[in-house]
């Protein structure tokens, strides 16, 4: 990890979970994520102009980051339930993210998925999608809490 970037212990389980598994499981593994989307809260559900749209993503998909009184945030997805790679992403991001605090999220590694030994199972584009998950929830962090981008 470079510029002091560390990532989450629950992402970092997620990770080790990948990089342990045989090649020729870890893209089931990320099939399996897909479905561990939480479903939308009430005030999100069906509204998706209250979402950001990551262009990154070949397939349409919304994202918001939530602060909550706990000081920690919750991350939501809508991620069609035809697109399994990117419900997958979105899956491990919110399995392995939601509940940080806005430091924790702020310092994971923008390519901390290059850990999990995918690159020779997704094509770059996809994985750039995955890369601008990323980064659209920590601008949306950084806005909610006023910081400079950094």
């Amino acid at each position: 990890m470079m510029d002091g970037m560390a990532t989450p212990p629950r992402l970092e389980a997620i990770i080790g979970s990948f990089r342990s598994a045989p090649k020729s499981l870890r893209l089931q593994l990320l099939l399996e994520y897909a479905g561990k989307v939480p479903e939308l809260p009430p005030h999100l559900a069906g509204q998706q102009d209250l979402m950001e749209r990551v262009h990154e993503c070949q397939t349409p998909l919304f994202v918001a980051a939530e602060h909550s009184s706990d000081g920690t945030v919750t991350l939501y997805f809508d991620a069609p339930p035809e697109a399994p790679t990117t419900r997958g992403f979105s899956g491990i991001l919110a399995e392995g993210l939601s509940g940080s605090t806005p430091t924790e999220i702020l310092a994971t590694p923008n390519d901390f998925y290059r850990d999990m030994g995918l690159a020779e199972l997704i094509s770059p584009l996809r994985l750039r999608g995955m890369s601008g998950i990323l980064q659209r929830l920590k601008r949306q962090v950084r806005d909610q809490q006023g910081s400079p981008a950094t």
